[in-house]
Formats: C-alpha cells, structure tokens, sequence
C-alpha cells in the first residue's frame, strides 16, 4: 500500500506512552529502511500523554508491505505503550525482473507519438551497482541512454553533434544498491530535459540545437540487444526488479505480460520480484563489534564479506590462527585495504589495494579509526552467517550494532555546497571545498569580493581590475571589470570587438552583423546594471556615402541591439523615442537639413560619436549597418565599453528616530542558506536590527548592549545565539558593517574586522528555517526594543532592499542618513579634508600637495637644468603694493607663522641642488639644499639680524638617482626632521621661534636672495636637476599650483618644467621618462623667461597687441638677457673662489649630470646659455 501518514497514542488509561520514536519499512519483511521527515530528520515526536492524538502527515508518502516502530524515548514514570493508525491508499503494482542478460525492446507507433514530449517512468530495486536500465538510439550516433554506474544513476545524451566532444551526462541518486525500490521520471521536451530520482530533480538545456524526441522507434530496457550493442557500450544488462514501467503513459509490463506485438522479450525475464532478500548490518559508531566463532580445528581463515563506508579508514577484521601461531588484521586505512600477516619469528607482511599511491585527496591522510558503516553477505570459510541468529543471540555478540538494515546515508545528497564547491562527507559530517569557487563559509555561501567598484572605492582601493559580486551570495558568479575610481566610481565592462570595426557589403549583398560578446554574461551585466546610478556606452561612426536612415521616409537602415535583443534606432542620449543622432540633439550637424552627420551622404569621411544612456536597454550586443551595397559607400564604428557609475545599494539607508518606527518588507526566505549584511551607526544602548517570525521559528539580530551584537535564531531545534564582543562600543556614531550567516552546518556572525564567531548546528537536526511573518527593519512586531540610529545596504541573500524608498511612506523613519565622514574620512590623505555627500564623500585635496580621488596620487615635476617654480605668496591689489612700507607691514601681519609642516620628495643626482628655498620680505628665509657631498642640509634664518641655524643631516648622500622623502615640522623653536619616513631628528632653533612676512617659495633655480648665505647663494645659482613632487610648505602647494590649474595662487615657471606620472617611475636617475613626462609649455603656448601664469594657465592673448607687443616684448628680451648673463658671471667667479679642493668629484659629476640633461631638446640648450 501507498503510507500516506500515521498517528499515535499511548497505552489507554495508564502511564504508558513513548515519547519519541523511528518509522521504518520494507516490502519483504527484510532489509529495513528508515523513514525522514527532512533531509537530516531521522525520528518522530511522539506523545506527551496516553490519549492525546499524534498525527504525522508524511512528505513525500511511500510504498510499503511492512512496518516497524521502534521507541527511542518513553514516559520516565511508566513503560513503552503505543496505540498505532497508519492511513494510506490501495497502490498497483505491475514487476518485471531482468537476471542481467534479458532485456525487453519496444516498439511504437509512429502515429501515437507526441512530436513534441517524451515521459518514460520506472521503479527499480537491485544489489548490483552497474547496468544499463534503458536505451534508445537514432541516426548519426545520437542516443539516450540510463545507466547505474556504481550506485548513481546517469542518464547519456548525444545529440549526434560531431562538433560536441562528448555526450551530456546528467547524475543523480546515491547508494541505489540498497535493494530497495528507487523512482525514476525522465520528460524530454525537444532540446530540454528533466531527470527524476526519488525526489530530487535536475533541469538540463542539451547543447546543440537538435531535438532528443526525433530518435528510432524503438527502446530497450534492461540492457541493450547483442545486435545493437556498439563498441560505446560495451556495460552489462540491468540485474533486478522494474515496477510500473510506463513510456508516454504505456504500461510497458503489462504488454509484455500480455505478450503483445510491441514487445520484444529477450532471454529470461520473469513477471515478479523473486530477487533474494539481503539482511545488512549498521556498525553505528567507532565503538561497534561483532565477534563470530572461526572454523575449529584448522589453522586457516576464511572470510567473504561486503562492506559499505563514507569513512576513509576503520578496523574491518581481525583474527588469530590456532595455538597462537599468529594473525591477521584487515583494516581500510587511507582508503586503502591493508591486511598485516603476523607469524612468531617472522616480519610482517602486508597486502594493500584500493587507493592509489599517488593520491592526492586529503580523505588519504585521515587518521586509523573504529569501523562505521555496513557490511552484509558475511560468510566464515564455507558457511554463510545470519544475522538474524546474530540478533536473536544465538551467534555470536556485539555492540553497537543495528541488523537488518543499512543505516548509510549520503549527506551529500543533496549537496549543500552551493556555487560549485565540491561536497566530501564521512560517517557523521560534511564537508564542502570552496577553492577557486570565489565564495568562503562552510557551504561556500557568501562571496569573497565586493558587491561594486563603489565599496571597492570605499575600501580605499585604487583604479584597476577588480572581481565584482554583484548578487552576493546569490546564484550569479563574479565578473572581472575595471574600476576607474575618479570623483566618482566608474565600472567599465569590455567586449570582444573594441577594435575599429570595417563594414562593406560583397557581390551586392548585405554585410554580417558584428556581434558583441561582453566578460560578463547578461545576467550579470543586468545585476550590474540595476545596481548603479547611470550608463552609458559610446559608439562612433566613420561614414562615407553611407546613412543610418533613408533620406525620403526617414525609414531606418542602420540600427542596433540591445541586453534583451530588442532592436532601437535612436543614437544619441537617453531618449529612446528620438531618431537624432548627438549632432542633431544640439543643432550642430554639419547639414541642418539632417540629424546625423552620416545621413548628408557625402563623398567624404564624416563622422558621428554617440553616448547612449539609456541603462535598460544597454548594453550593445550588435550593430547592424545596411546601408554600405552601393558604390564608394564604406562605413566603419567603434564601441567603447559598457561604463556604469555609482551604486544605489551600497548608499540606501534609513534613519530611525523613534524606538516604535520600523520599516516592514515581504517574509525573508532562506530556508537552508540565509545571510544577513548591513552597516549602521547609532548613539543607543540597544536595538533590534533585523527580526523575521514563523511559529516557532525566528531569526533577530539586535544591539544588545553597547559593545555587543547577537544573532539569534531558532530553525526547530531550539534557540540559538551568537555574540560578538568588542573592546569598544559600537554606540560611537561611526558606521559599522555586520555580517550574519546561517546554514545546515553552522552560524556566525562577524562585525568590522572583529574575529569571527561560529557556533555549529546540530548533525541529525532541524535544518530548514520557516518563516511567515513580515521582515522587521529597525524594530519588532511588538514595537519593543526598537533601534535608533541609520542603517545602510541591507542585502538579504545578496538581494539590496531600498530603505530609502520604503522610508519615504513610514512615519518615524527617513530616507538617507548624514554623517559619512566620521567613517570613511580616513581615505582622504596627504591632508586632504572629508565633505559629506548625500551619498557618500568625497576628498577635497586644495590644501594638498596631492590630487586624486583620495588625494594619494602625488603631483610630480621633472626640472629641466636653470628652471623654477616661483610661488608668491601675496594676494594684494597692484594699486597697494605700489606702498612697500605698507605692503610689508600688512603682509607681516597677515603671514607671521610660528610653525609649518614642509613636505617633499626629490630625486636627483645633482649637488649641491636646491630642493626649496622660502623667502619674506624682512630677509628671513628657509632653504633646504643638498651638499657638496649629496648630505641634507636645512637652513632656518628667522632674524635678519642674526647668522641662520645650518642642520647637516649627514644620514648618507642622497643625490643617488633613488627617490628620497623630507618632511620637516616646526613648532616654535623646535624643528623635527624626518627621512626617508625612519631617519629621525630633533634641533632647536637659535635665531627666532617666528617666520615672518613670508613673501614667496621657490623651486629650482634662484639667483641671488638676498640675506642668503654663501651656500645656499651657489645651490641657488645651479638650482636643481631632477624630480620633485609631493612639495608643500604650510598650506601652500607650489607643484599643484603650477600644474594643476584652479587656485588663487599666482605661480611664475621659467625654464623646462614637465608634469610627471611619478618621480619613482622615473626612466633614470634625475631624468623623467618620456611617456611619463609631459612639459608644462605644451599646455600654455610658449615658456619665455619670467612670465607669470596664473593657476600655471598661460595665455596667447598677448598676440593681440600685434606688432606693439612684439616690438615691447623683443625689447624686454634683451635686457633681460644682459642683466642675466652679468648676473651669472658675477655669482660663477664669486663662487668658484670659495669651492674646496674636497669638491672636485662631485663637481664633475655636476659638470656630467648637466651635459646628460642639455641633451633633453635644443631650446633648453639655447635657455640656459
């Protein structure tokens, strides 16, 4: 019969009654099986009293002829008593067996057949782990085929495509040589297929596009006929029973029984299930024996046996011979059998076999244990064992034992490993390898990378190639994209065809479409997609008498395809109903007459450059152009890659101003996996986050003391909790970032970096959770222990619930929440200062000697030999300045400082150099410089009246060609110096603790400041050759100012000064490389000596005065240059008198460092003669 549930009682009117109990069955009175309520569930609650009703109802229901209760638990107070109902339904039954060589081959008719679907159902029971079950062939060696390869049940499919290297091959079941009944349920829809065993399911797309349906008339069952059998299938017939074996609802036994035309009966087929009956035994844990007496009077040992274990290693048999002249022991260690020989006076010898040496599973190292698993079929020398007489005790002893059943499970079927981890197990446990997956956990549930280039970004990650995990622990894998981390975090997506593009049609007909293939699928590029603020994608035509639409009609003959395969015509923006190319959007199409360059016709290359924008129908997967067939016309385009910006989930936050405000979303489902992800920030004690009811179940995660967040769940097997303590409270106002996990192996839960805590589920209990109420955001279904406070990118399962809309329509809560920069202000570097966005921050770097997102990405410059960098530090009114005594005083008022950090980086092989010399207006100046000998040397003069403070710094010679970092601060009269971020001093000052009436900063070469000493006069004069970055003094930046245009400042360049990516990545010592260096005068027209540039802009408007300007300018030129070279042979005999002898060798290395560098490019030469 068909057991649809069952009920209990206790014992009528006494105290009798089992409180807990397990449900097995059989249909021959042997070999029993233990029924499961879940995958992990083996018993049932019982009664709690002796005439209360317990009723089961059982999913899925099963056929049986027997049943046995066996009581696990009872009432403590009284004795077993059970009063037992089974409910169930009469079931038919039709039975074939197959002794492994018959087979049975239908026939059908052409004309009953469904074209379209196929359903072939069956039961099957055997002991033998290998046979062919069905088999179906058709042209061109395409064929279906089931077969049972070491208790697994695959199912073959070749489509008879030659281009295919190998049939599909769908597994499923587990252990199917229990000699109990297995379902199976096979339907092929053209080119679909579902494949049944008991009740798991596997959904399969074959590949190639023909059908499984169009195959020969004819299947076989049991095995394949000898005249049809190939060399592909050379496995043996099916052994053991078929029930109810139906094709397209055709009893196929009853025919048979029926000897109807249809079917063929081949060899020995009989029309019941005759097969023996096997009694297994379960050795239940490491502690399980079973002794049998050996065969008396001989000294030999014979035994034959069948075992069955998950466990890589376990004592299988041991014995001694008679009169102790020695043993044996059979163990399964390391996978493999060993059996050690032990005779007195003799070495052991041992016998291996199983696995191999050179195996490389981790199961291969496990270490000797207790046997756990099944064995059955023992026979000792001639004589079979029974283990009924076993259990009766009239053979033998054990412990520990269970006969007549295998208590063996697959805990990997199903396989809780998700995303393509790879499932192991032993007796009790599981265990899932995660490696090259992209996913950690213990069933690889939650992905390693970030959900978007914008958390990358917020990690402080630089741009670069990143894995992006859109759906988190959802069923879409990581893609590989490009995170360009600007103002703002652009995701850019490539495809195969980024080249340029050539289309011409050949013999008068059209060309093929190019289609675009991206490295993400297009489901991934749709999670990416519905994620992000804004897309967009660029494609430019190149066109030449060829149009994108018809010039009479406007009728299209160029168009392209979208993400869903829809077909648009529009070009430009994000406007889908307008036919406009850019061009004609803004009005400036070279033929007004036309809204796209291409569609003028000329007979000459035009062009149009499109952005389109509109993000649901992006991205382009193909570009069709028709109108290239007539003569002259070419066509060719290119298409940037897909370019995605911002992140709608990883900002999405609501504010909770009240303990009874909550925002509610549907029931949260997560059965067997559930991850819960979200950041927050709040000033309370306590509050719940997240709670989701069911009857019994439940799952809360809460701040349940200031320094404490719990997980706290129950999926039936009674509450759970875990708990993460921290040594500072999280009640800070600063975001913190919680992750919950919970699956059939454990729960854990991790804040920020905090270790992670896990508590392990139980083996053998309740692994679903239910749930049916609302999901509780900010607070409960009671209204109690609410949350105050923000909470931002809530994602359940990788699904981002938007809080900011829901808040929008809940009284008591708000969208978004202020107060980013407590967080995430430490990624503005270098000085850079934090300012809040409504969705994040951003780093402004205007008092930062950097720039970049982060304000990380030094400004760096190569110094060309007689340049400079003039920073002036006065912002007065030329009418003002006209009254220097008024001048100095107003600006010594203004710029009297008792301390300034000074910062910068050089390279060179120059000395002595100059690296920065800060002058005032009262003779007071600082210079950095380096020495004869390449030592650092700083000199501070805060008094006019006084000699200046020289520091030798003699850490080693620095002007190396190696990049080298000076940063100086001073407070007061006391200077701290560090190099090289390890070198550290201290001074103290002697000539002032103020610098005043600072008036400019100078790189590079200086002639002649005046009140500078003698040292710091001949550095000047021959400046500095090399790379400079990172400079800054005070707020002051002078690179930056130059450089990057934008600031109040006003900046003089004389000389070579080329912008450079970073003076480290320098092509050699003191020299720039060339793709890294590009001259500031290539932004600014001309560098002519002494002109100023503001915000280092410099302008053509001189031209403008014409002949006038020219004739002044040439004028100017020539004075200059006189004064000039009077200057430089005044300083040259001035200095060359006060050099010492020492000096020679680093003045030849001067000498050579500057022939190298008047090799750059001619007009250097001529400007520094």
């Amino acid at each position: 019969m068909e057991v649809t549930a069952v009920a209990t009682q206790g014992g009528y009117g006494s105290s009798n009654w089992v409180t807990s109990y397990l449900l097995m069955f059989s249909d021959g009175g042997r070999n029993w099986k233990q029924y499961r309520r879940e995958e992990s569930i083996w018993g049932f609650p019982g009664n709690t009293n002796a005439d209360s009703v317990v009723h089961y109802k059982l999913q899925p229901p099963f056929e049986a002829r027997f049943l046995r209760f066996l009581p696990l638990t009872w009432n403590p107070k009284g004795r077993i008593g059970m009063r037992i109902e089974v409910y169930g339904c009469a079931y038919r039954s039709e039975m074939v067996h197959f002794d492994g060589k018959s087979s049975l081959l239908y026939t059908f008719n052409q004309k009953s057949m469904n074209p379209t679907k196929e359903v072939i159902s069956l039961k099957f029971k055997t002991r033998e782990n290998n046979g062919i079950l069905l088999h179906r062939e058709g042209p061109n060696g395409k064929h279906i085929t089931l077969e049972l390869v070491k208790g697994k049940l695959i199912l073959f499919l070749n489509s008879g495509d030659a281009n295919l290297p190998s049939p599909d091959a769908l597994m499923l079941g587990s252990l199917l040589d229990d000699q109990h009944w297995h379902s199976v349920l096979i339907e092929l829809l053209d080119t679909d297929v579902n494949f049944t065993v008991d009740t798991h399911t596997h959904h399969f797309r074959a590949k190639g596009e023909s059908s499984y349906v169009d195959l020969d008339y004819k299947i076989s069952f049991g095995g394949i006929p000898r005249h049809r059998k190939s060399v592909a299938f050379p496995h043996k017939n099916f052994h053991g029973c078929f029930e109810n074996l139906c094709y397209n609802g055709v009893d196929i036994i009853d025919l048979s029984k029926k000897h109807k035309p249809q079917v063929l009966i081949m060899g020995n087929v009989s029309f019941s299930c005759s097969h023996p009956q096997t009694v297994p035994m379960t050795f239940l844990s490491s502690r399980s024996y079973l002794a049998l007496p050996g065969t008396s009077g001989e000294d030999r040992v014979s035994a034959i046996f069948q075992f069955r274990t998950w466990n890589r290693a376990g004592l299988l048999l041991t014995s001694q011979f008679q009169h102790r002249s020695g043993a044996f022991i059979l163990v399964l260690n390391d996978g493999k059998l060993k059996l050690s020989l032990s005779q007195p006076g003799h070495p052991v010898r041992d016998v291996t076999a199983g696995c191999p040496d050179n195996s490389s599973d981790p199961g291969c190292a496990s270490p000797l244990n207790g046997f756990q698993g099944c064995l059955r079929l023992i026979s000792i020398g001639d004589k079979a064992v029974d283990p009924i007489s076993i259990q009766q005790g009239a053979l033998g002893s054990y412990r520990d034992l269970q006969i007549d059943t295998c208590g063996l499970t697959d805990r990997c079927l199903p396989s809780y490993c998700e995303h393509g981890g790879e499932c192991s197990q032993s007796w009790d446990t599981f265990s899932c390898n995660c490696a090259h997956t992209g996913y950690t956990g213990a069933t690889c549930h939650s992905s390693v990378y970030e959900q978007s280039c914008e958390a990358h970004r917020h990690r402080g990650n630089s741009s670069g190639l990143y894995y992006i995990d859109s759906d988190g622990s959802g069923p879409l894998g990581p893609s590989l994209v490009y995170c360009n981390m600007t103002d703002t975090a652009w995701t850019s997506v490539q495809h195969n065809g980024s080249h340029l593009v050539s289309v011409k049609s050949s013999n008068g007909e059209s060309p093929q479409p190019v289609f675009f293939k991206y490295t993400a699928s297009m489901d991934q590029l749709q999670a990416i997609i519905d994620y992000v603020d804004h897309c967009q994608q660029k494609l430019t035509f190149h066109c030449k008498k060829s149009r994108l639409s018809t010039p009479h009609d406007g009728t299209p003959v160029s168009w392209w395809v979208g993400r869903t395969n829809e077909t648009h015509t529009y070009w430009g923006g994000s406007l889908p109903d307008a036919q406009k190319c850019t061009c004609g959007l803004e009005g400036n199409c070279i033929d007004s007459q036309y809204y796209c360059n291409c569609d003028a016709d000329r007979n000459e290359w035009t062009s149009n450059t499109v952005v389109l924008s509109h993000k649901k129908h992006l991205p382009v997967t193909q570009v069709v152009m028709r109108d290239s067939g007539r003569p002259h016309s070419e066509v060719a385009y290119t298409l940037g890659p897909l370019l995605c910006s911002g992140d709608n989930s990883f900002w999405n936050s609501a504010s909770f101003n009240t303990e009874t405000s909550y925002l509610h979303f549907p029931t949260f489902r997560g059965e067997l996996s559930a991850d819960v992800s979200f950041f927050f920030k709040t000033t309370a004690f306590s509050g719940v986050f997240v709670e989701n009811l069911g009857i019994t179940d439940f799952i809360r995660l809460e701040l349940r003391a200031p320094a404490e967040v719990t997980f706290s769940f129950d999926v039936g097997n009674g509450p759970c909790e875990v708990t993460v303590q921290s040594p500072t409270p999280f009640n800070d106002n600063r975001w913190h970032h919680v992750r919950a996990e919970r699956n059939v192996k454990e729960a854990s839960l991790q804040v920020d970096q905090l270790p992670r805590e896990t508590q392990t589920a139980p083996a053998d209990g309740h692994a679903r959770l239910q749930l049916n109420s609302q999901l509780f955001v900010g607070g409960t279904a009671s209204r109690q222990r609410g949350f105050l406070g923000c909470i931002r990118s809530l994602r359940l399962n990788g699904l981002a619930l938007d809080l900011e809309e829901r808040a929008t329509m809940t009284p008591g809560v708000e969208p978004g929440c202020p107060g980013h920069c407590s967080s995430y202000g430490h990624l503005c570097r270098n000085g850079g200062r934090c300012r809040e966005k409504r969705r994040g921050i951003e780093c402004d770097c205007t008092f930062s000697a950097y720039d970049g997102p982060f304000c990380e990405n030094e400004i760096s410059a190569y110094f060309g030999a007689g340049s400079s960098v003039i920073y002036d530090f006065q912002h007065i009114n030329d009418t003002f300045s006209k009254n220097s005594s008024s001048f100095v005083a107003l600006f010594h008022e203004d710029l009297t400082l008792t301390g300034e950090m000074t910062t910068l980086s050089f390279r060179t092989t120059g000395m002595p150099s100059l690296l920065l010399y800060v002058s005032s207006f009262y003779e007071e100046y600082l210079s950095v410089i380096l020495a004869p000998n390449g030592s650092l040397q700083i000199r501070y003069k805060l008094n006019r009246h006084r000699e200046p403070d020289v520091f030798n710094f003699g850490f080693k010679n620095l002007a190396d060609g190696q990049l080298h970092q000076v940063k100086i601060n001073r407070e007061a009269a006391v200077v701290f110096v560090e190099v090289n971020q390890n070198a550290r001093r201290q001074v103290i000052l002697s000539s002032g603790t103020e610098f005043n009436a600072v008036k400019s900063l100078t790189l590079g070469t200086i002639l002649g400041p005046p009140g500078a000493d003698r040292d710091t006069q001949r550095a000047g004069a021959l400046g500095f050759t090399g790379c400079l970055s990172a400079v800054r003094f005070g707020p002051a930046a002078p690179l930056k100012a130059a450089l990057r245009p934008g600031g109040p400042a006003r900046v003089t360049v004389r000389g070579h000064v080329a912008a450079a990516s970073r003076c480290a990545e320098g092509a050699g010592p003191g020299a720039p490389a060339p793709e890294a260096t590009r001259p500031l005068s290539g932004r600014s027209g001309s560098t002519d000596e002494g002109t100023p540039l503001v915000n280092a802009n410099r302008s053509d408007s001189a031209v403008i005065g014409g002949v006038i300007a020219v004739v002044i300018f040439i004028l100017l030129c020539i004075t200059a240059i006189a004064v000039r070279i009077y200057q430089q042979r005044w300083l040259y005999e001035k200095n060359e008198s006060n050099i010492p002898k020492t000096g020679d060798n680093a003045e030849t290395a001067l000498k050579s460092e500057l022939n190298m560098q008047s090799t750059v490019s001619e007009s250097q030469k001529e400007y520094f003669f």
